[in-house]
């Protein structure tokens, strides 16, 4: 399976996307923007808080090409941080007190100067997330021992494992990749990861294999705790339930499958004010593989910079960023919809 970008979908162009968004919620449907939802809200403009995070995208190369993977990433994609951007972060982490530095891709660890940059944000003291999708640590024995490097610099590890069955992982990411995703829980585990005690953090992210919301994240989280650790012998700390946001791949699986005008509709119709006061964008800056800024990892990949004259790392300023508004668009009805969605989990 190729990305979408190396078979020249109309839907690799972030314009395309937007355009067929827009036609389907709003001329379409007859449904609000969104823009006036978060206005009938009270919400509008939607105003930042203090940034929390940092996330990292260090290029799109994986080791995997899962069927709904919103960054339309794969073997094929060339796009990687080089270390002279990976710089410019560490100028911009430095100029701040942003806590914690989120690392994602693609394969995050594909990047050549991947440790290397764990290591200079270590030396940072800032807390660092790695979004692993396991199977990259048994891929290959240069990352065999992945699971000790990320517990001497202290890395929490995110991995996504849409469920605790193979049946339903591997139609959605892939023939053996449940196989090789327990083998490589079982190697974090080895090392302490989702121990109690340990320290060593260890999620896992659900979202659903289709075009509905997911379930309730604590119910989730008990089903798989119970189950993987059953068949398995696995522990893990948290499971994080995300909402599938209608971007790239996914959004072309809805168009594909007959459900995007249904998942939509649903998407609108659960709109929660509360929700939209929690969402992710408000708290972190996003940074692409070449280095410019995005509320969030969701507007990095339709192209939707910040509205600040800041918008790359090379003129990064915290102050001038944060007298920015939030730029948002239709594909925002995920993250408010229901409980609400983020890289951390529901938000309400």
């Amino acid at each position: 399976m190729k990305s979408l970008k190396a078979t020249g979908h109309q839907l690799a162009e972030p314009a395309f996307q937007l355009t067929v968004l827009r036609q389907e919620v709003v001329d379409t449907l007859h449904l609000p923007a969104f823009h006036e939802k978060l206005r009938e809200a009270s919400l509008f403009p939607l105003i930042p808080v203090a940034p929390a995070v940092l996330q990292i995208n260090v290029g799109k190369m994986c080791n995997q090409v899962c069927k709904h993977c919103h960054v339309d990433a794969g073997p094929d994609r060339k796009e990687i941080m080089t270390r002279e951007t990976m710089q410019l972060c560490l100028d911009a982490l430095a100029q701040t007190d942003i806590p914690t530095v989120d690392l994602t891709g693609g394969a995050p660890e594909m990047n050549p100067d991947f440790r290397w940059f764990v290591e200079q944000i270590h030396a940072l003291g800032r807390h660092i997330i790695v979004r692993c999708n396991l199977t990259i640590i048994v891929a290959n024995k240069k990352y065999h021992d992945l699971p000790e490097f990320f517990k001497a610099h202290g890395v929490e590890v995110v991995s996504s494992l849409p469920f605790y069955t193979a049946a339903k992982t591997d139609s959605q990411r892939g023939d053996g990749v449940f196989e090789d995703s327990i083998r490589a829980l079982k190697m974090l585990n080895a090392v302490g990861y989702g121990q109690e005690g340990s320290g060593l953090v260890l999620n896992l992210v659900y979202n659903p294999a289709g075009a509905f919301l997911p379930g309730s994240q604590k119910g989730l989280q008990e089903q798989f705790k119970r189950m993987l650790f059953k068949d398995h012998g696995i522990v893990f700390n948290s499971l994080f339930a995300i909402t599938n946001i209608p971007v790239s791949r996914y959004l072309d699986y809805l168009i594909e499958s007959g459900n995007y005008a249904g998942y939509m509709e649903k998407l609108v119709n659960a709109f929660n004010p509360v929700a939209a006061a929690g969402v992710m964008c408000r708290n972190t800056i996003s940074v692409s593989w070449d280095g410019f800024l995005y509320d969030c990892d969701f507007n990095q990949m339709l192209d939707l910079k910040v509205a600040s004259p800041v918008r790359h790392l090379r003129d990064f300023d915290a102050a001038t960023l944060a007298a920015r508004a939030v730029v948002v668009n239709q594909h925002c009805y995920g993250c408010t919809a229901g409980s609400g969605s983020s890289c951390g989990g529901t938000t309400t």
